[in-house]
């Protein structure tokens, strides 16, 4: 995946959060797959991520992250090569509490 889709109030990543619990079965769990660049850039910071978590009353069953291996990364004539090269992706596995 190649893009970025950023909003000030991360509006599609709270609707996201908001609507799952609505979805999940009991014992349910409901995957978001999420890159850190965000953070790296200063336009989010992980405790926001959290606390949209909480808020949403989900709870992090487990978290699996991968290092970037897209062409991007490594080209250091991108103007975001040292956050593209040091960006993490995760697979965060939810449930409702």
């Amino acid at each position: 995946m190649s893009t970025i889709h950023w909003t000030e109030n991360n509006t599609p990543l709270r609707g996201f959060l908001d609507g799952l619990t609505a979805h999940l079965r009991s014992g349910g769990e409901g995957w978001l797959v999420l890159s850190d660049l965000a953070e790296r850039l200063g336009l989010r910071t992980r405790g926001k991520l959290l606390a949209a978590i909480e808020a949403a009353e989900l709870s992090v069953m487990d978290k699996i992250d991968t290092s970037p291996r897209h062409p991007r990364a490594r080209d250091s004539t991108d103007p975001l090569h040292a956050a593209r090269s040091a960006e993490i992706t995760s697979l965060w596995r939810l449930t409702s509490n």
